[in-house]
């Protein structure tokens, strides 16, 4: 499976490129998007793709940017949305705006792009809102790497979990990110003095 590709860029479109890379052309359909985004033939360009293989043909998909392609693998996940319906959507919108309309239900929005009628819309918003919801619940519980640290260094402290996440919360938010670990840890532990 190709899942990325950087080479030269041979020929482009509104939604096909060409990539040449390794004396091998790979043409990959894209978002309208990201045409204007490519430069100019002849230069270097870099893709994320995604491969798609169906019953009678092997197609390629490329993406300038991780976000993009991450939005349409949730599109193609959507029950009755295939890959040209999810570029479609990804060329009228863009994968920020799409996940905010997503959230907030905004399904005037989301039909404002062509091929999604208000029925496509409503599915569209009713299956992402979960898979958006999940991928927030799993940051929140893994949290940022200085909070873990802090959480790690109070637990073996003897400081119980409820009480050090209270206390971490409020350290970081009280400090600049990029703040030194020891600083953090000692308005911790003031914080923590105080319970």
């Amino acid at each position: 499976m190709i899942a990325y590709l950087r080479g030269t860029l041979i020929r482009k479109t509104p939604g096909r490129v060409v990539v040449e890379t390794g004396g091998v052309g790979y043409e990959a359909a894209i978002p309208v998007s990201s045409y204007a985004r490519l430069g100019e033939t002849g230069g270097t360009v870099e893709l994320f793709i995604h491969t798609h293989l169906s019953d009678d043909a092997l197609a390629l998909y490329g993406f300038l940017s991780q976000d993009e392609k991450d939005m349409f693998l949730k599109l193609i996940g959507v029950t009755g949305v295939g890959p040209k319906l999810a570029l479609n959507v990804l060329s009228g919108i863009a994968p920020a705006d799409l996940e905010e309309a997503i959230r907030s239900s905004d399904l005037a929005r989301i039909s404002l792009v062509p091929g999604i009628g208000k029925k496509t819309a409503l599915r569209l918003t009713m299956e992402l809102q979960d898979k958006l919801e999940k991928k927030e619940k799993l940051l929140a519980a893994k949290g940022s790497p200085e909070k873990e640290d802090l959480l790690s260094a109070l637990q073996n402290m003897g400081f119980r979990r409820r009480e050090a996440e209270q206390a971490a919360d409020q350290a970081l938010a009280a400090h600049k990110p990029g703040t030194e670990f020891e600083k953090l840890l000692r308005d911790c532990l003031r914080r923590l003095a105080r319970i």
